[in-house]
C-alpha cells in the first residue's frame, strides 16, 4: 500500500477542501495523474498523485477539510509496480511540495459519515427541485450565510458548476450593502486570500529592515525593440514584462546576493533563479513564480508569464506555480503610477518595481526632446547586502532598458 498524504500547497497555507474526486474506489490510476481538486484560500488546485496502481481508500469526501500531512489517497500498487523508497522529481515531473511531511499534523474533525452532505447538497424543502445548488463546501455555506450573500443567485464557476469560495468572495465585493447596520461605516471580513496575504505582508514589513533606491529610465529603446521583435505576425509575442524579467534574472547573476533568502545567520544564495511576479486576480494578490527562469529563452519566459498570468486569474495554479520564488518583479504601472516602495514577498530579500512608460521631456545629446520614461524601484534587505550592491543590480537593470540591443549581446 502506498499512501499520498496531501501535499505542502506552499504560502504558509495549511489545510485545503476537497472539492471534487477524480477517481474512486477500484480506479486504476498512473504516476502524475490527477485524481483530486482541492480548493485552498490561494486557488483550487489539480493535485497529480505520485503513485501508481488501484485505488484503494479515499480518505475524505467533498466538502471535507483536510490538513496538510494527513492522509488523502491509498494506492493498492499494481503487480508490475514497485514502490520508490522516496519520491523524487525523477520519478515524477509532477511531485508536489511537502510529500512526506511530518505525520504529527493531523487531519480536522470531520462529520459523522451519516451526516456527511451528498456532492449535489439539496437546498432547504421550500425551495423546488429546480431551484437546487451546487455547493458542496459547508465552508462556502457559511461563508455566505454569515456575509448575506443568496447563493441561489450565483452562477459556480467551479467544476460541474460548483459554487466556490471565490464566487462567494467575489458576491462580497460586488455589493454596496454594509455588513454592518450603521450609516457610516461599511465593515469587510479579513479572512480568506486577503488574510493570507496581510499576515504574509506584515511578516515581510516585521522582520526584514526594509531599504529602497529608485531611478528614473529612458525605455524607448526598449519599445522600439519589442515592436522589432513582434513585427512577425507568426513569431510568438514577446511582453515588456519579459524583457523587464529577462533583464532582472541577468542582473541577479552578477549580483546574487539579490536573488538569496536567510536561515539564520546565514545567508543562503541558491543556484537557480525562481522569477515570481505579481498578478493581481479577482481573489487578491498572488504572485506566480517561473522556475528556473535562468534557463529560459525569452521567447519561452514570455510565454511562461502569460501562462501563469491566465491560471492566476482563473483560480487555477498548481501549487508548485506559486511557490518557491527567488525573486520578484512587480509591474505596477499598469494602474497607472509612477513608483512605489513595494513590500519585499518574504521570504525573500528583494523586488523589482516598474511604473508606467510615460511622455518626458529627457536630454539626449544636449537637446531636450520627449522620451518614454519610466521609473525602477528596488526594495531589498539591508542585512544581505548594502546600497553598492542593490545600487549596482539596478543601474545594470536600467542600462539594458535603455540599450537593450547592445546589452542583449551579452545575455
Amino acid at each position: 500500500m502506498a499512501v499520498f498524504k496531501l501535499p505542502d500547497l506552499g504560502e504558509g497555507l495549511t489545510e485545503a477542501e476537497i472539492v471534487a474526486w477524480h477517481v474512486a474506489v477500484g480506479d486504476t490510476v498512473t504516476v502524475d495523474q490527477t485524481v483530486v481538486e482541492v480548493e485552498t484560500a490561494k486557488a483550487s488546485v489539480e493535485v497529480p498523485v505520485p503513485f501508481a496502481g488501484r485505488v484503494a481508500t479515499l480518505h475524505g469526501a467533498a466538502g471535507e477539510v483536510l490538513t496538510v500531512g494527513s492522509p488523502l489517497i491509498t494506492v493498492d500498487s499494481a503487480a508490475d509496480f514497485t514502490e520508490p523508497g522516496v519520491v523524487t522529481p525523477e520519478g515524477s515531473g509532477n511531485v508536489l511540495i511537502g510529500y512526506g511531511t511530518s505525520q504529527t499534523r493531523t487531519r480536522r474533525a470531520r462529520r459523522p459519515r451519516g451526516s456527511k452532505a451528498p456532492a449535489t447538497a439539496p437546498v432547504p424543502a421550500s425551495k423546488s427541485t429546480s431551484d437546487r445548488i451546487r455547493v458542496v463546501s459547508p465552508l462556502v455555506r457559511r461563508l455566505a450565510r454569515e456575509s448575506g450573500v443568496d447563493l441561489h443567485a450565483l452562477t459556480g464557476t467551479g467544476t460541474d458548476g460548483i459554487v466556490s469560495r471565490a464566487d462567494v468572495e467575489r458576491a462580497i465585493a460586488a455589493t454596496e450593502a454594509p455588513t454592518v447596520p450603521t450609516s457610516d461605516e461599511q465593515r469587510i471580513p479579513l479572512r480568506g486570500l486577503r488574510k493570507t496575504v496581510a499576515d504574509k505582508l506584515a511578516r515581510s514589513r516585521r522582520e526584514i529592515p526594509e531599504a529602497t533606491v529608485w531611478v528614473d529610465v529612458d525605455a524607448t529603446e526598449l519599445l522600439q525593440l519589442r515592436t522589432a521583435l513582434n513585427s512577425d505576425p507568426h513569431a510568438p509575442k514577446i511582453s515588456l514584462l519579459a524583457l523587464i524579467g529577462r533583464f532582472a534574472v541577468a542582473g541577479l547573476r552578477r549580483f546574487p546576493e539579490l536573488n538569496a533568502h536567510l536561515e539564520g545567520d546565514e545567508i543562503v544564495i541558491p543556484s537557480a533563479v525562481h522569477l515570481g511576479f505579481a498578478a493581481q486576480t479577482d481573489r487578491g494578490l498572488v504572485v506566480p513564480v517561473v522556475q528556473n527562469a535562468h534557463q529560459q529563452t525569452l521567447e519561452d519566459l514570455s510565454a511562461a508569464l502569460a501562462d501563469r498570468t491566465e491560471q492566476a486569474r482563473a483560480g487555477r495554479l498548481a501549487p508548485a506555480d506559486l511557490t518557491g520564488g527567488t525573486f520578484t518583479v512587480n509591474n505596477y504601472g499598469v494602474f497607472g503610477v509612477d513608483g512605489s516602495a513595494a513590500i519585499i514577498n518574504y521570504p525573500e530579500v528583494a523586488i523589482l518595481g516598474v511604473g508606467r512608460i510615460i511622455d518626458r521631456p529627457w536630454i539626449v545629446d544636449g537637446q531636450v526632446t520627449a522620451r518614454k520614461i519610466t521609473e525602477l524601484t528596488l526594495a531589498f534587505d539591508h542585512r544581505v547586502c548594502d546600497g553598492g550592491t542593490a545600487g549596482g543590480f539596478l543601474r545594470f537593470v536600467a542600462d539594458c532598458i535603455e540599450n537593450p540591443v547592445r546589452l542583449l549581446r551579452t545575455l
